[in-house]
């Protein structure tokens, strides 16, 4: 371990090799908080490589518990986080938007490491019993068209470095690596980024082994569709930049999607948006966000995947799945 941390402080890549041997380090415990914290500032200090990337993602996905859902035929929307940007829970509000409009979900998440509240957060605080039981994840997926993967259930190492990342308080690489994790092997996927440097990354990564994706970028910070700013949008098509009105949305101002400071005040808003009764700002962005990964599922235009999303909220399907998906706790 000595020359792995030596190597990363003189800023050295490591190898993919190399990777995959710390993050099974990481994971059985022979390396310590310590020595984690370390491994972590490194990366804060330096990008981390495609090559180091690769080998991370590939030992978590091999110590993974492995759950089959659907042979894979569903949509993950999972994004890094870390963009500081303390937004309402965009991505999990979505999830039910899309399972509403009958596209299958099966949602990777955690606890917010640099933010109030995460996916896991929210679904908790409404009674989600986090599970690694294919039974009961398969049941919900079949009454719900939605289903959730707490991240730690999953991944030894992401639980043995949880309690560091809340500790540092800060984006690290585990950030990045959170929406390749899927252990359900979703064939489709759309993930929010930090930076457009991880969104090229993440489009070489994921054009090798999904049908079809969406990596998101707003050219201010967020790591999702802001509708604040112009967005950087790459699939297996290539890459475009997008405008909140070639989306057929209003520019909105940052305040409009500010999340509470509290998991309760943030899961206020959570429930708010998918009731139909939020800010119709609040309401857009979700609308957005969910159209990005109908399309991306089915094929269809962004503007026919808008009118999808929008029967799916406004006709109460989407809160109808998120109220029989937290019935079944």
């Amino acid at each position: 371990m000595k020359q792995i941390l030596t190597k990363l402080f003189e800023s050295q890549k490591l190898s993919r090799t190399e990777s995959q041997n710390l993050m099974h380090g990481i994971a059985n415990g022979s390396v310590n908080e310590s020595q984690m914290a370390a491994v972590l500032t490194a990366y804060i200090m330096r990008s981390i490589s495609l090559e180091e990337l690769q080998g991370f993602r590939d030992a978590l996905l091999d110590l993974s518990v492995k759950v089959d859902i659907y042979d894979g035929h569903t949509i993950d929307l999972c994004g890094t986080g870390g963009d500081g940007k303390n937004t309402f829970n965009i991505s999990t509000a979505s999830a039910f938007v899309v399972a509403g409009a009958g596209i299958p979900v099966v949602k990777h998440g955690n606890y917010g490491a640099t933010s109030v509240s995460g996916s896991s957060n929210v679904m908790e605080y409404f009674g989600y019993k986090f599970s690694s039981d294919s039974g009961k994840l398969k049941r919900e997926i079949d009454n719900t068209n939605v289903c959730f993967l707490h991240a730690p259930l999953f991944h030894p190492a992401l639980k043995a470095v949880g309690p560091v990342r809340r500790q540092l308080g800060v984006r690290t690489f585990f950030n990045m690596l959170g929406p390749l994790l899927n252990p359900s092997r979703p064939k489709y996927q759309v993930s929010g980024v930090f930076s457009i440097e991880v969104a090229r990354i993440y489009s070489y990564l994921l054009s090798n082994y999904l049908n079809d994706y969406r990596i998101i970028h707003s050219l201010d910070g967020y790591d999702e569709i802001s509708l604040t700013s112009s967005t950087k949008i790459f699939s297996k098509a290539g890459e475009d930049c997008l405008t909140p009105e070639s989306l057929g949305f209003c520019k909105i101002s940052p305040e409009n999607i500010a999340g509470g400071e509290t998991v309760e005040k943030s899961a206020k808003i959570f429930l708010s948006v998918l009731s139909n009764s939020a800010d119709k700002n609040r309401i857009d962005v979700v609308i957005a966000n969910s159209a990005m990964a109908i399309s991306c599922y089915k094929g269809f235009p962004f503007a026919e995947s808008t009118l999808y999303a929008r029967e799916s909220l406004e006709s109460g399907k989407a809160l109808e799945c998120f109220n029989k998906l937290i019935s079944m706790q």
